[in-house]
């Protein structure tokens, strides 16, 4: 995925934002640029990469590798205000959550049990190249009582990846299906008024917290 940034001399950011353009920083140990990107552009790039996988930035015709290291957002508006990026060096590892997508149907759930899932995503330093768009792994075996762990991700992954969470660190689980126990329902409950959820009192009320939005870079 490749986007287009310019240099920007410093100045107030609200006005790049009302042309459309955000501000954002590109930086690693040795470089600190800043530069502004097309807010569209940006929103399409980032839906496609996330904040785990490259992005070809071309700042005014030089191109940098870069992972997107945080997005500041606009409490009210939820739009982006401004952007990290994180400028990889060739051959130097970088730490990413990789994505987990559990594949099929488990036995268990067909016999009644349920899935619990308790893990979406794994941390992983590898290449920024081999860097794996999401890691599949087949649940459709796993029958009441049997779990994958972080550690059966390993022949997932390219041999100079290393995964940084905790091997034993449960994934997905299948489990014995609950049984919801019926309460007795009493006389009190039959003739005593409906509660109403959600109904605010007068003296609960009270002016909304206004949020005010930092614009410093």
């Amino acid at each position: 995925m490749k986007l287009e940034a310019r240099t920007r001399e410093p100045g107030d950011p609200r006005e790049l934002r009302r042309s459309g353009r955000l501000p954002a920083i590109v930086y690693n140990k040795m470089l600190n640029v800043t530069v502004s990107v097309d807010l569209r552009a940006f929103d399409k790039a980032f839906r496609s990469t996330g904040t785990s996988h490259l992005i070809d930035l071309d700042v005014d015709g030089t191109v940098h590798p870069v992972l997107v290291r945080a997005v500041q957002m606009n409490k009210r508006t939820r739009l982006p205000q401004h952007i990290d990026f994180f400028a990889v060096t060739a051959g130097q590892k970088v730490t990413v959550n990789v994505l987990i997508e559990l594949i099929g149907i488990p036995q268990g759930v067909k016999d009644g049990g349920q899935t619990d899932v308790q893990r979406r995503e794994v941390a992983i330093s590898i290449l920024p190249r081999l860097i794996p768009e999401r890691l599949e792994i087949d649940v459709s075996g796993l029958t009441i009582g049997d779990s994958l762990h972080v550690g059966d991700l390993v022949d997932l992954l390219p041999s100079e990846a290393e995964i940084l969470d905790d091997l034993e660190l449960a994934i997905v689980a299948v489990v014995p299906p609950r049984v919801a126990e019926e309460e007795p329902t009493t006389a009190e409950d039959e003739s005593g008024d409906p509660e109403v959820i959600g109904e605010e009192r007068e003296d609960d009320e009270g002016e909304s917290e206004s949020e005010s939005e930092s614009d410093e870079d």
